[in-house]
C-alpha cells in the first residue's frame, strides 16, 4: 500500500541514522477532545519507544498557537487545518512556510444554536433561515479562527440553507473553551466548535446541536499535526518519530471502548480539557443527543485512526480549505491549489512512518467526498469548484 519504494525509504534516513535530531518536542494543544492522540502519546509513553519525549503544552487560543509555532516557542501543534494553510499563504497572520505531518482526527465537531433560537423554532439550517427572514436583526455566529475548520464548517452549513455568512450574519472569533460562557451571556446566536463544548452547552441548558460537522462532510479532516517547514527540514527523523508515536496513540484510542473511556478520564483533567468526564465520553462513542429530546447513535463520530484511514494527509483535503478561503474572499486570487498542498502536506514523510508501523497508505493522495449540499469534491478542478458556489463572498 505504501507509495514509497523500499530503496527510497531506506535512503531517506539522514546520514544512515534514524536517531531523532531533537529529543524533547513541545506540542501545543487547545483544550478539545481531539487533542487526545497527542496527549495519550505522552501519557501512555508511546513516544519513548521512538527515542523522543512529547511535552503537551496547553494553549489559550488558536492565534496564540499560530504565533508560538511561527516564533519557535512550540515545535509542533494540534492545530486547525486552515490555520496552517493560512499562515503559509500569509492570510490570517504572518507568512511562513508551514508543514502538515498528519491528520489527527476525522469528524466530531458540531453546530450549536442558542436555546433562545431553538425556543423560536430554529433547530436546523432550514428553520434558522426561516426565522432570520421572519425576524430580521443582526444574527451573530462564532467560530474559532478566521481561516480554520470551524469557520469553514459554519459558513458551508449556513450557505447550504441559503444564508450568506458574509452578508446575512456577523461572524466573530471566540476561543473554544470560552464558547459556552459567551453563549450564556448572549454574545452569539450560534457557534461551531469542537467537542466537548457543544455537548457542554446542552448539559448547561444553553444550546442545542443543530447539526454535526459529519453531517456537513462525512469523514472530513479536522485537526492536524502542524509545524514549520523549517522544522521538518532540520528534524526529519524527529518528525517521523512523532508521527509514529501519535499513530500508535491513535490506534490505541480507536481499539476499544475501554480505551476511549480511559482517554476521556485522562483528557478531562485540569491539565488538559478541564471539564467533567461525562461531557466527553458520550460523543466519542457516537452517542448523541440534540438537547431537545432527540438521541441517536452516529457511526461517523470522532475517529482518531479507523485503520489508518484518518491519518494520511490527503492533498485534496488541504486543497479544499483553499477553495473555501477563495469562496469567502480570504484569498483574492486562485492559488496554485495542488502546488501549495504538495508543499505543505508531508505525504512522503508520513508514508515512511506509516509503513514502519504496518499502517496502510492510500494509493492516491486525492479522495472524493459528497458534502451536505450534494456537491462532490475530488480535488480534480479546484478553481472551477471554488467559483461554482451560488452563495459566496
Amino acid at each position: 500500500m505504501s507509495m514509497v519504494p523500499p530503496g527510497v525509504r531506506s535512503a531517506a534516513w539522514a546520514a544512515g541514522s534514524d536517531a531523532p535530531e531533537k529529543k524533547e518536542i513541545r506540542i501545543g494543544f487547545i483544550p478539545l477532545t481531539d487533542c487526545a492522540s497527542v496527549v495519550m502519546a505522552a501519557v501512555n509513553k508511546f513516544d519513548e519507544k521512538y527515542g523522543i519525549k512529547i511535552i503537551p503544552t496547553k494553549e489559550a487560543s488558536w492565534a496564540g498557537v499560530r504565533d508560538k509555532l511561527v516564533n519557535g516557542e512550540l515545535d509542533m501543534a494540534h492545530v486547525l487545518y486552515g490555520l496552517i494553510y493560512g499562515v503559509h499563504l500569509g492570510i490570517g497572520g504572518p507568512k511562513k512556510d508551514m508543514a502538515n505531518l498528519m491528520t489527527l482526527n476525522n469528524n466530531g465537531q458540531a453546530l450549536t444554536l442558542s436555546k433562545a433560537l431553538a425556543d423560536k423554532g430554529a433547530t436546523d439550517v432550514a428553520s434558522l433561515a426561516a426565522l432570520m427572514k421572519k425576524e430580521p436583526r443582526e444574527y451573530t455566529f462564532a467560530q474559532t479562527f478566521p481561516t480554520g475548520t470551524h469557520a469553514m464548517w459554519l459558513y458551508y452549513w449556513l450557505a447550504s440553507g441559503g444564508i450568506n455568512p458574509m452578508k446575512d450574519a456577523k461572524a466573530i472569533v471566540v476561543p473554544p473553551p470560552q464558547m459556552v460562557a459567551n453563549m450564556r451571556v448572549g454574545n452569539m446566536d450560534g457557534f461551531c466548535v469542537g467537542e466537548p463544548w457543544n455537548h457542554r452547552a446542552i448539559m448547561d441548558g444553553i444550546g442545542i446541536t443543530a447539526a454535526t460537522t459529519q453531517d456537513v462532510w462525512k469523514d472530513h479532516p479536522e485537526k492536524i499535526l502542524g509545524c514549520t517547514a523549517e522544522f521538518v527540514q532540520k528534524n526529519p527523523n524527529t518528525c517521523r518519530a512523532v508521527i509514529m508515536a501519535i499513530l500508535e496513540a491513535s490506534r490505541w484510542i480507536d481499539a476499544s471502548i475501554s480505551n476511549k473511556m480511559k482517554m476521556a478520564e485522562v483528557i478531562a483533567q485540569r491539565a488538559y480539557v478541564n471539564t467533567s468526564v461525562d461531557a466527553i465520553n458520550q460523543r466519542i462513542l457516537g452517542r448523541y443527543q440534540n438537547g431537545l429530546g432527540k438521541t441517536w447513535d452516529d457511526p461517523n463520530h470522532m475517529k482518531f485512526f479507523n485503520d489508518g484511514a484518518v491519518n494520511y494527509p490527503y492533498l485534496s483535503d488541504g486543497m479544499w480549505f483553499l477553495t473555501q478561503h477563495k469562496r469567502w474572499g480570504l484569498l483574492k486570487d486562485h492559488p496554485d491549489y495542488l502546488g501549495v498542498a504538495k508543499k505543505i502536506n508531508q505525504t512522503e514523510l508520513y508514508a515512511q512512518a506509516a509503513s514502519k508501523l504496518g499502517v496502510s497508505v492510500p494509493k492516491s493522495p486525492l479522495r472524493s467526498s459528497k458534502l451536505i449540499d450534494g456537491v462532490v469534491w475530488d480535488g480534480s478542478n479546484p478553481a472551477k469548484y471554488a467559483d461554482g458556489f451560488k452563495v459566496k463572498a
